[in-house]
């Protein structure tokens, strides 16, 4: 696999970064402990490189009418400066990738898909753009993953940091801004004003930003939000501290809780499915027939998080187990650095999927005792 560098590849190697493989990205891993990286996000604030998601543009006449046809949710009903959560599903209803969507303009859109998926998804989106389905949409489909950069900014002290490099008189394009929602900000980069796109979305389960820059301006970006902020106040953090922090706020990683294998329903993503009469989109039928059948509800099996009742965690693909019988697999778990004890998601028989019920993690031959629970494992107070 091709070796892919984020713009901030350099700035990673001088804070002595520590890398992995990441959906074919070198990514940091870790910058020095990601116990403290984690900490900073939930007490303060991170910095994270997210250079390797994707950004997809469609703009045209027919863009709202064609992402309802391409997502399985209802953008156009999306207000300007708005964003939504969405699925892209193939013919059979599996799911090509989990993305946000931004609404930029009466016709235009950012689709911003996730890493290792970027390039499917936007191949995707090409092809249903000129798909024959009511003779076609006037959109254009354009992909600008390989010219953006995105440097986000997660915790309690997040806005205060980014509203030193906001003027005075823009604050309240800042403060103003809505949970899931994006506004262009003018920002001081580098010593000179650039209006960058700021959205107030994340993956951590905290208070905090995304901001989209050109490769070009990320560099400048990362040294002035840095220099910034006080001693001890923006810790930059890696994948690992990501990887934590989203578990505990319930939120599903690709390849681990979902899959083409696998379906909104027992996902616990019902709701992302728009199954109105009055449009179609690619995977409705089967969607249709998936929801009928009862998955996720009185068949199958569901997305649950486990919390563990002693100190050892339970990993991906490790079994579940209800009186020594398998009824799950692990998804995604590790031990919680803010709760103090082991949590997981797993994908459990319907009949196991209460909260409350007890059941085993198959931790390499010992079971190892857990309760199912309701998601998310934390939720910040606000």
């Amino acid at each position: 696999m091709t070796e892919n560098y984020t713009a901030l590849y350099e700035e990673h190697k001088k804070l002595g970064a520590s890398f992995t493989d990441f959906g074919g990205w070198q990514m940091p891993l870790k910058y020095s402990s990601e116990l403290a990286e984690h900490h900073a996000v939930r007490k303060s604030a991170g910095l994270f490189d997210l250079s390797h998601m994707g950004e997809v543009w469609v703009t045209g006449p027919d863009a709202a009418a064609f992402l309802d046809y391409a997502l399985v949710g209802k953008i156009s009903a999306m207000a300007i400066g708005k964003a939504k959560y969405s699925l892209i599903a193939n013919e059979d209803g599996g799911i090509i990738d989990d993305l946000i969507t931004y609404r930029r303009g009466e016709q235009k859109f950012l689709v911003v898909p996730n890493a290792g998926n970027a390039t499917v998804v936007a191949a995707a989106l090409a092809e249903r753009a000129g798909s024959a389905h009511e003779g076609g949409f006037d959109v254009a489909v354009r992909d600008a993953s390989a010219e953006t950069s995105l440097i986000a900014v997660q915790g309690p002290r997040a806005q205060d940091i980014l509203l030193r490099l906001v003027p005075a008189a823009q604050h309240e394009l800042v403060t103003g801004l809505k949970y899931y929602a994006a506004v262009d900000v003018p920002f001081l980069v580098g010593g000179t004003s650039q209006e960058l796109l700021l959205a107030r979305t994340g993956y951590t389960g905290e208070d905090g930003f995304e901001i989209f820059v050109a490769n070009d301006d990320a560099a400048a970006l990362w040294q002035s939000l840095v220099a910034v902020a006080e001693e001890g106040e923006l810790t930059p953090a890696g994948l690992a501290s990501r990887d934590s922090l989203r578990l505990e706020a319930g939120m599903p990683l690709y390849g681990n809780e979902l899959s083409l294998e696998g379906d909104p329903f027992s996902a616990g993503l019902g709701p992302v499915v728009a199954l109105s009469k009055e449009r179609d989109f690619v995977g409705k039928a089967a969607l249709a027939a998936t929801k009928e059948a009862g998955a996720g509800t009185t068949k199958g099996r569901k997305l649950v998080g486990l919390r563990g009742l002693g100190r050892r965690a339970g990993r991906g693909h490790y079994p579940v187990l209800k009186d020594g019988s398998k009824v799950g697999e692990v998804t995604s778990g590790q031990p919680s650095p803010t709760l103090g004890y082991p949590v997981a998601m797993a994908y459990v028989d319907v009949a196991f999927a209460e909260p409350g019920t007890a059941l085993d993690i198959d931790l390499r031959g010992k079971a190892e005792p857990f309760e199912v629970v309701a998601l998310p494992f934390y939720k910040r107070v606000k």
